[in-house]
């Protein structure tokens, strides 16, 4: 059954990454993968905060935490893409914009992370 639920997880996070980043492209235009740097953020921050959640709380199911982090995250978050634009501005030889994206997804996400985890502890209580 965890399985299932994980898939399922995974699917609405697959579909809220194309809303969003389509969204976000729609926005800010194509120059810079503006969409997948601010999912990746996103998803660093939510991950953080369901895991400090998920660990602190007494009794939160182990099967919706593997579904939230695992399914939703997981399908949320957009790694191998950021590592495909990456790689493509380095072959281009715009070396400027692919260590860009690389330094803002680093620093973001790291940065996220950190703050989801606060945020984590904020709504426990600790």
């Amino acid at each position: 059954m965890r399985i299932l639920w994980i898939c399922i997880a995974g699917a609405v996070g697959t579909g809220a990454r194309y809303l969003l980043g389509d969204w976000i492209l729609r926005l800010t235009g194509p120059s810079f993968p503006w969409s997948t740097l601010v999912i990746n953020a996103l998803g660093s921050f939510l991950i953080g905060a369901i895991m400090q959640v998920a660990l602190t709380v007494e009794g939160f199911n182990p099967t919706l935490r593997v579904a939230l982090t695992t399914g939703l995250m997981g399908g949320f978050t957009t790694y191998s893409t950021f590592n495909y634009e990456t790689l493509g501005y380095f072959e281009n030889g715009a070396l400027w914009l692919g260590s860009l994206n690389i330094g803002g997804t680093v620093v973001c996400c790291l940065v996220a992370g950190r703050l989801g985890v606060l945020a984590g502890r904020w709504l426990v209580g600790g």
